[in-house]
């Protein structure tokens, strides 16, 4: 236990946690003083002034006229963010298990996070046989039904995401760029996209995109199920369904 801990206490860097620790001060105390930082957290004001520095040349806090501190706009930016994903899944939980449950199959919620699709939310449906779902597990945007997320993006944005090489996980992956280019102009052209078994052979999935209230795709809703049991009735049934929840979703964030 001991080796744990002194494992994670040597994976921090101190001036990035003191910076935080500065940060989540201001935030706390709009308009507080150097000095009144240095005393809170016990660090030298020199130390301090120069963490201040770094964050207001980010946007992350201010300086006013009187020398106090309060957030910055990109600190308002970030805050945003985060209110909006846990708004987000606050939202789409009742739905995604409604869906779940008139599909009898694993739904999730995914966003884009630093170039991959990420898991905020699921439902699992109480079958032996089923898609395990996992919050937190990322997976490529360029594979999958999740292209869903890449197909909606700005063109210049996209292919910035694309890597350069396109590795397969299946007989069934795209690895060819003009063909995965098509592919994404095909689901923003249909509002879906189905993938059989390019992740994994056995899984076939259906996206479909959420739009936030500016009408920006904030995050693509989904259902998978074993291959065996999916036959394209199935698959133009959970299209219906995905486009219905997302809409409701969409809807309550103000689209």
């Amino acid at each position: 236990m001991h080796d744990v801990a002194k494992e994670k206490t040597s994976d921090i860097i101190q001036s990035v946690d003191v910076a935080i620790d500065v940060l989540l001060h201001v935030a706390k105390h709009p308009d507080i003083r150097l000095s009144d930082i240095s005393r809170n957290i016990e660090e030298t004001k020199p130390r301090i002034l120069r963490m201040l520095r770094t964050l207001e040349q980010r946007g992350l806090v201010r300086k006013s006229k009187t020398g106090t501190y309060r957030l910055g706009n990109t600190a308002i930016v970030l805050g945003t963010a985060a209110s909006t994903q846990v708004d987000l899944v606050r939202i789409a939980n009742p739905i995604l298990e409604e869906l779940g449950q008139k599909t009898n199959e694993t739904a999730q919620l995914r966003i884009i996070d630093n170039g991959e699709s990420l898991c905020i939310a699921k439902f699992e449906p109480m079958r032996d046989l089923r898609v395990q779902a996992m919050i937190g597990r990322r997976r490529p945007l360029f594979a999958g039904s999740y292209k869903v997320l890449l197909a909606f993006l700005q063109p210049q944005v996209r292919m910035q995401m694309i890597p350069a090489t396109l590795p397969r996980f299946t007989n069934n992956t795209i690895t060819n760029h003009a063909k995965l280019l098509q592919e994404l102009e095909n689901v923003r052209k249909n509002g879906v996209c189905v993938s059989y078994g390019e992740v994994s052979e056995q899984l076939v999935s259906v996206s479909v995109p959420v739009l936030a209230f500016d009408g920006s795709v904030i995050a693509a809703i989904n259902v998978a199920a074993p291959a065996f049991r999916t036959q394209q009735s199935d698959v133009n049934r959970y299209t219906l369904l995905l486009k219905d929840a997302a809409a409701k979703i969409s809807a309550r964030l103000g689209w």
